[in-house]
């Protein structure tokens, strides 16, 4: 069963006052649940709906909360009792195979999730069943001298065992509700609020994680209303790349996404150039069913060392039918942690400041076929200046010179952070004085984001795009036949000039590229189709746009949307063999 709420993911998102006066509520319900699970009382569906009634002032059919909020309140209780108890059930457990049983108990107590909201669907929110997430942090080796990133931190059912072991805390979370909650629950940690899947772009670069705990969305992506099966395999990768050298990544996932399965095993080989799998084993579907689910899974264990051949992968145990066997495989067969390399450091936490979230430039509502963007635009400001051909006696014998600007200065753009080259004979050639202004964002220019070379090219694209070419031309149907025509003849159309970017290796040619559609991005234009060589290219293309400041979603492959269907704004990136679409949809 699916349930909504105002404000919920296909609503109006609450704001931010809002959001934490809810999930302040939903904490306080989860302090009388403690106290049930303190007193080792079963809580049954009553239990759960009384306590949720209590702290809300109003049943669920007020829309004051939904049953997926409630065991959302299941699952704080359970961080609030681990913190709590935690401690003294590893004393009196004295080892991990007798500390499992202990976390069943207390995950036995509570109900099983038997509804879900818009939200936890489109976000596939299934939280990590307590007994999982202590396996992964066993196979995490987590000390108190690690700093622990959990990218999708949800309710905090990783990130307290990981407490537990005396570690730093670096938490993300982009559901708004959820995100409230861990503010309630971890109030000395930072949490941050990004697309899970790109989490190395959007972390100061300062952060630098020892170990990773996550749960990632199987095939969910943020602002993408359809399944995305490499959904896991990008939140891994980004945060591998966050990881610090000698770090552990430990990642739960669907039982598919193994390097035994041909499917994803190039994908592993990839993430293998940037570190080691040291081992993989599938879960019953058994484990989940409290979460609502009985779906197999899948443990991975990826160390930050170098693989000694990307092709080899450990052997996998097997399908565990239980945590107990999992666990006993962990002990087993993963490695000791390797030493780390450089200084670790976790987030400060935020004093009265909103936490950095994607969504400052893309809406919210899920799914969002043209996520409000809201950047602010200016005038990029530039003079033109009287070329000046190079003098004989300043050309050398090499075949190419320093290239500068020649026809314009732009007041605070930075250089181009390597040296650019241009022939002889192009030097001596004036270049046309251009009357275009393009937008930007200020801090582009200011950061350097873009060079002043980089403009330059953003200025002639503008200009050679806001003319036309001469004469008038009619086209057949099928827009392959072009022929010449009289001005005023019926049906006569004139073509838009064009604009060739023809530099080398190190111009940056895809920013460039990202700069001339952000140009016409604000100023409304908001759909472009961007062609590359192969698929293999998007992440350069979502890349190069995200630098900007953009949304990196909003540039999506052609094949993701259904034949003939209206894309709405946003950038469709595709392959030569893609290119492909409905012209009612441009």
């Amino acid at each position: 069963m699916t349930e909504s709420l105002p404000g919920g993911a296909r609503g109006a998102p609450l704001s931010m006052r809002a959001a934490a006066v809810v999930a302040s509520t939903v904490v306080r319900a989860a302090r009388q649940l403690f106290i049930d699970l303190e007193r080792g009382r079963h809580i049954d569906p009553t239990a759960l709906r009384n306590a949720m009634e209590a702290a809300f002032g109003a049943a669920d059919s007020s829309g004051a909360w939904n049953w997926k909020t409630a065991y959302d309140a299941c699952e704080a209780a359970t961080v609030l009792f681990l913190r709590r108890y935690g401690a003294a059930m590893r004393t009196k457990a004295a080892s991990p195979g007798t500390m499992l049983p202990l976390l069943a108990r207390i995950a036995s107590l509570l109900p099983t999730h038997t509804r879900r909201s818009e939200e936890s669907e489109a976000l596939q929110q299934f939280s990590t069943p307590i007994g999982l997430a202590f396996v992964a942090s066993v196979a995490a080796a987590i000390t108190p001298a690690d700093v622990v990133l959990e990218p999708s931190a949800g309710t905090g059912l990783l990130a307290i065992l990981a407490e537990l072991a005396g570690a730093s805390l670096i938490l993300n979370e982009f559901a708004d509700g959820r995100a409230g909650i861990l503010r309630q629950l971890f109030s000395a940690v930072s949490i941050t609020q990004f697309d899970a899947a790109h989490i190395n772009d959007h972390l100061d670069a300062s952060v630098v994680p020892s170990a990773v705990l996550m749960n990632p969305p199987f095939s969910a992506a943020v602002h993408v209303d359809r399944k995305m099966a490499d959904a896991a395999i990008r939140h891994i990768a980004s945060a591998l790349a966050r990881l610090g050298e000698g770090g552990r990544l430990v990642v739960v996932t669907g039982a598919n996404l193994s390097p035994d399965n041909q499917i994803w095993t190039e994908s592993f080989k990839r993430l293998q150039e940037h570190g080691r799998v040291v081992f993989s084993a599938a879960i019953d579907g058994a484990v989940y069913a409290k979460h609502g689910t009985n779906i197999d899974t899948r443990l991975t264990v990826i160390d930050r060392v170098p693989a000694d051949d990307i092709a080899s992968f450990p052997p996998s145990p097997g399908i565990a039918s239980d945590l107990s066997t999992l666990l006993a495989w962990v002990i087993q067969y993963v490695p000791p942690r390797h030493p780390l390399a450089g200084k670790l450091k976790a987030m400060v936490p935020a004093i009265a400041s909103p936490c950095r979230t994607v969504r400052a430039y893309a809406g919210q509502g899920l799914p969002a076929a043209s996520p409000a963007i809201d950047v602010v635009a200016t005038e990029v400001a530039y003079e033109p200046v009287d070329w000046a051909p190079t003098g004989a006696n300043q050309i050398s014998d090499a075949l190419y010179e320093a290239y500068t600007l020649q026809s314009i200065r732009i007041p605070g753009a930075q250089a181009h952070p390597t040296k650019l080259v241009q022939s002889a004979a192009m030097a001596s050639v004036a270049p046309p004085k251009p009357s275009y202004r393009p937008h930007m964002p200020a801090n582009v220019i200011a950061e350097g984001t873009l060079s002043d070379a980089q403009l330059e090219s953003i200025i002639y694209a503008g200009e050679a795009h806001s003319e036309f070419l001469s004469g008038s031309w009619t086209v057949d149907a099928t827009f392959d036949v072009v022929a010449a025509t009289r001005d005023n003849a019926e049906n006569a159309v004139r073509f838009r000039r064009g604009w060739f970017l023809g530099d080398g290796t190190g111009a940056g040619k895809g920013r460039q590229v990202a700069g001339i559609l952000l140009d016409n991005w604000l100023k409304g234009r908001r759909r472009a189709i961007w062609i590359s060589k192969s698929d293999k290219l998007i992440e350069d293309a979502q890349r190069d746009w995200s630098a900007l400041g953009m949304e990196r979603l909003l540039v999506t492959p052609l094949s993701r949307n259904r034949t003939n269907a209206d894309f709405g704004g946003g950038t469709a990136r595709c392959p030569h063999d893609c290119c492909l679409c409905d012209q009612a949809a441009w």
